[in-house]
């Protein structure tokens, strides 16, 4: 079961932010622990002492309300459970399934005796009425599925050391419930990735939007899953397909990232000239957020872009550990990532499959010299034996991927 691995950094979230009035959205892809993270969470309020009945537990995606059900009806049926006299813990998994879910939510707030968790699995959740409605009054945790340590953590019972055990994160699947479907055998794990990838495409995207062509918007999805870690535009992608007689209008392929990246399928990363401190507004990189549907949408033959998909999961974890993240600019070379942390400084990576070769760590390096300020710039890769390099700190992305923060 997904709930024997304590999401630790989302629970302290929860833990710093709960009985404050403020509206809690856990936000993310389907299937990425948002129920299972409610679940550890009531479990701890339960073991603080707090009665069962101050702990109220909604999933909009069952069907537990007629359909001639209105907000009213629901905001009035959970009312009545309430304790007046002691706070009361609202949790409601997908509530966008009801019209006009966003005046529920508003009403529960307003109770000063309600503390309200909320989850949803697209970025329109937060959009229109919703954000017009509660703007100031909710603060998002934004979930991805499991990172290295979790992985780890899953896999207590093996015998495989932590490079074995990076070598299958590298090219599995990292949703909870997959990982957990890992000793199934392999054909049951891609029934689940693909049931949870057509779930993605058919309720958050298909249903929401009038797709005439599933063709093209397969195409492009798994032209972007190719292209993970490679500055793209519109415009090229629209070039490249025609040139594969794929013909699809790069304005169509503007929509159809735009859908993709709300249903947090894919991450869009700007780029950022690092001498003139600007962010540029073309030539973006898209990152995939669980590796196991690219190898579902393009196949094994995949594994030689190792250095792309090592890319993808730092820009994965450099995002769990809240960072602002660009690729950076200087000159005519590019760093991997800039980020800003929670204090405002700076950070700079390079991220490389190896730097034992003389070329490829002078290739590597050169970006990151030619930054004249003093913040910390690092190199991760998957060599076992590292050292610092003309003041940029080189470490093993295993033991960076394991650092506690």
């Amino acid at each position: 079961m997904n709930h024997l691995i304590n999401r630790q950094n989302y629970i302290q979230q929860l833990e710093k932010l709960k009985d404050k009035h403020i509206i809690k959205v856990i936000t993310g892809l389907r299937r990425s622990g948002k129920s299972t993270l409610f679940e550890i969470f009531i479990q701890q309020i339960r073991d603080s002492g707090v009665s069962a009945r101050n702990v109220q537990q909604y999933n909009f995606e069952k069907p537990i309300y007629p359909q001639e059900y209105t907000w009213r009806d629901i905001y009035k049926d959970i009312l009545a459970k309430t304790d007046k006299d002691n706070m009361n813990y609202i949790f409601l998994d997908e509530p966008q399934q009801i019209s006009e879910f966003e005046r529920l939510i508003d009403a529960l707030y307003v109770e000063r005796y309600i503390d309200l968790y909320v989850t949803g699995s697209n970025a329109y959740f937060l959009s229109g009425d919703l954000a017009t409605l509660l703007s100031g009054r909710y603060i998002t945790i934004h979930i991805l599925p499991f990172s290295f340590a979790e992985f780890c953590e899953s896999q207590k019972d093996t015998t495989m050391n932590k490079y074995e055990l990076f070598n299958h994160y590298l090219y599995e699947t990292s949703l909870p419930q997959g990982v957990f479907l890992r000793n199934q055998g392999t054909d049951i794990q891609n029934m689940y990735i693909q049931d949870v990838y057509n779930t993605i495409v058919e309720k958050d995207i298909r249903q929401r939007y009038t797709i005439q062509n599933s063709r093209s918007f397969d195409n492009l999805s798994k032209f972007l899953m190719g292209a993970i870690g490679s500055v793209v535009s519109p415009n090229n992608i629209s070039k490249a397909m025609k040139q594969d007689r794929q013909a699809i209008h790069h304005n169509t392929v503007e929509k159809y990232i735009e859908y993709l990246v709300s249903a947090y399928v894919f991450y869009q990363v700007n780029r950022f000239d690092i001498k003139g401190k600007q962010q540029l507004a073309t030539q973006e990189k898209y990152y995939l957020v669980d590796i196991g549907f690219r190898n579902l949408k393009l196949g094994k033959f995949q594994y030689q872009d190792v250095g792309h998909i090592l890319e993808n999961i730092v820009y994965l974890e450099l995002n769990r550990r809240g960072y602002q993240i660009w690729i950076g600019k200087i000159g005519e070379y590019e760093v991997d990532f800039i980020v800003k942390n929670a204090l405002n400084k700076f950070e700079y990576y390079q991220v490389a499959w190896s730097i034992t070769d003389p070329k490829t760590a002078e290739r590597e390096i050169r970006p990151l010299k030619s930054i004249s300020d003093n913040y910390p710039k690092y190199i991760l890769s998957t060599d076992i034996i590292t050292a610092e390099i003309e003041g940029i700190e080189h470490i093993n992305i295993v033991d960076w991927l394991l650092k506690k923060e």
